[in-house]
């Protein structure tokens, strides 16, 4: 388990270096987006895009990974299709090949002419990542890859990624949009039962250096498994009064209903990933989306930090049936390992019913309480 976490993280650091050197090639970027179709298309936007940057993250994050642990070969999911479509109208299967010569010919036929884009990217790929991380390095747990596998969010918020706003000011420390909230998930769970077991969140473009002008990162891991309970993060502290971070598109009801307990403490942000990591870092108490527009691989990694720090993921609509047909056992958390049924494509993996993340139980307990006086849910 240990080398995995640290594969985890490595793969983290080598995912966020990609999407920071694709972002500096903006007027390449913009040839980049392709717009998802079909059943890979997120209902929630009217477009919806993925980028060279997202494809070629999730294949090295495979490729490292199953590479290190030939027992996760199969068992490691991520968002995109690795096809990519070039601007010659051609399908390009992107995939990590044995060399940097190889994998940048490869390239080369999605960016073509853009050679010396291709060879950056090869380059990137290709590298060795060390970490310098005392603490990551003193994890000691055992826990057989075998039990596991994994959900990949290659570019979470990839709406903000393109757009790329630099200069929006937070508000209680919460990024209503911008690049900040473009963030690298990768959470593992157990095959079997379906709970996250360990999660990693990568920032790539946490601040940007005051003399270089680059975008600098940072990562957050967790780990819950058996009785114990590891994080690179102290469990946050609570506010008296539950902070709660909403997607804009959220219903009114929701809304109306949350707005007494919440007071001004009622944030807006995007991204599902950056909604869950403000309520790691105790920005906010708790996350409510009550529609199933999110999904295992937006989910997994974060809640399996929240479940290390004494919080969790429960799933809204099973929640708010069991409150109101009087039972008091916990309320019933996301699983990773069932698709919906009936349901096809991306919708295959929906957090249908929507969910709540929360830090704290009592915050928990307020914002079902709210809730389950909306008769819509």
């Amino acid at each position: 388990m240990v080398g995995l976490l640290q594969a985890l993280v490595a793969a983290s650091e080598k995912a966020a270096q990609i999407a920071r050197l694709c972002r500096r090639e903006e007027p390449l970027f913009q040839l980049l987006v392709a717009e998802k179709t079909g059943t890979d298309r997120n209902r929630r936007f009217l477009q919806d895009f993925k980028t060279l940057a997202d494809v070629l993250i999730q294949e090295v994050i495979k490729h490292d990974l199953g590479k290190e642990f030939p027992e996760l070969q199969g068992h490691i999911h991520g968002e995109e299709s690795n096809e990519f479509r070039n601007g010659q109208g051609e399908t390009v299967e992107v995939r990590v090949c044995a060399t940097p010569g190889d994998t940048a010919a490869l390239l080369r036929s999605v960016l073509e002419p853009e050679w010396e884009a291709a060879e950056l990217l090869a380059a990137a790929v290709h590298q060795d990542v060390v970490l310098e991380d005392t603490e990551l390095a003193g994890v000691v747990l055992s826990i057989p890859p075998t039990d596991l596998a994994i959900w990949i969010d290659p570019i979470d918020s990839t709406n903000e990624y393109i757009s790329g706003r630099e200069d929006v000011t937070p508000i209680d420390g919460i990024a209503p949009a911008g690049l900040c909230s473009a963030l690298v998930l990768i959470g593992a769970y157990d095959r079997r039962v379906g709970c996250p077991v360990l999660g990693v969140i990568n920032e790539p473009f946490f601040r940007r250096d005051t003399l270089t002008h680059r975008w600098q990162g940072r990562y957050h891991w967790g780990i819950v498994y058996g009785d114990t309970r590891l994080c690179s993060l102290s469990p946050p502290l609570p506010h008296p009064a539950p902070c709660v971070v909403l997607s804009r598109a959220e219903a009114a009801a929701v809304r109306a209903a949350l707005g007494p307990v919440c007071g001004d403490r009622l944030h807006f942000a995007a991204g599902a990933g950056y909604k869950m990591l403000c309520v790691i870092l105790g920005l906010a108490d708790a996350y409510v989306l009550s529609e199933g527009s999110t999904f295992a691989w937006d989910a997994c990694a974060p809640h399996a930090i929240l479940r290390a720090l004494g919080g969790g993921v429960v799933a809204l609509a099973g929640a708010l049936r069991m409150r109101r047909a009087g039972g008091t056992g916990d309320p019933p958390e996301l699983v990773y390992n069932l698709p919906a049924e009936g349901a096809v494509g991306a919708e295959r993996w929906a957090n249908r019913g929507g969910l709540v993340a929360y830090a704290h139980p009592q915050h928990l307990e307020t914002v079902l309480a709210a809730l389950a006086a909306v008769p819509e849910l």
